[in-house]
């Protein structure tokens, strides 16, 4: 069973259990594509800091940061063979992450939703909730092995499965949810707290539909915060009010 720490001051973790999205685009840095090694061993610290306080941490990766370099070469192919490249991308990040992790002396293991078994565990639910018990970082990579689901759908999947407390939606340089995209429209309004109800009724861009209606009908919290500030996952899981909150 996993020990909560406290912090330097005293506190409790807000949460037991998080499911932290990460975009592929996240771990790229100032890259056009590809994975900057940087990048993921600053994120793979900000993940152990907080793993240290005894949160249970799991995460579902994109795979953007690749699949940007392939963009050219899947011109024209099968939707569903596009998608299948997509979740080997996931695979690839999800294990350079795992690499840092281990690295920060954080335990640490990768399910893949489409059997790699040399390098990947297959998605079995009850194994991943007993590697978060025992304080394991799971990392689930292939998204849900379905075409035409997104990460964003699996990371939604996957916290209602193992019962996260709250998804911690990470942007890439954007620090919340606005009114508009803040980088074409320079009126657009942060929003600190919306529902899930109205963000999909006005169309704002927090994650794909399908993945937000299964939010909405699980009671499913959504922190959508800056990846580039180090600071705000520790802030998020302190009990912080970082960037913007989506709940019922």
């Amino acid at each position: 069973m996993t020990v909560t720490h406290e912090d330097g001051n005293g506190r409790s973790p807000a949460y037991q259990r998080v499911l932290l999205k990460l975009s592929g685009e996240a771990l790229m840095g100032d890259l056009s594509y590809g994975t900057d090694p940087d990048r993921v061993q600053a994120i793979a610290g900000e993940i152990a800091a907080v793993h240290r306080k005894g949160v249970e941490v799991a995460i579902v990766v994109g795979g953007g940061n690749i699949y940007r370099g392939l963009a050219e070469a899947a011109k024209g192919m099968d939707r569903a063979t596009g998608d299948y490249m997509g979740m080997l991308a996931t695979v690839l990040n999800a294990l350079a992450l795992q690499d840092a992790l281990e690295k920060a002396e954080v335990q640490t293991r990768v399910q893949s939703a489409i059997t790699i078994s040399e390098v990947a565990e297959p998605y079995i639910r009850r194994r991943a909730m007993r590697h978060l018990e025992k304080g394991r970082v799971v990392i689930f990579a292939a998204g849900t092995g379905n075409p035409f689901f997104t990460t964003d759908t699996a990371a939604a999947l996957r916290a209602a499965e193992l019962h996260a407390e709250i998804i911690l939606m990470a942007k890439n340089r954007v620090e919340g949810v606005y009114s508009a995209d803040p980088r074409v429209d320079p009126n657009a309004e942060f929003i600190p707290e919306i529902s899930h109800k109205d963000a999909l009724t006005r169309g704002l861009q927090v994650m794909d539909s399908t993945a937000f209606a299964l939010c909405m009908d699980n009671n499913l919290p959504i922190v959508v915060f800056n990846m580039a500030d180090g600071r705000n996952i520790d802030k998020i899981v302190s009990g912080e009010r970082v960037g913007t909150l989506v709940r019922t």
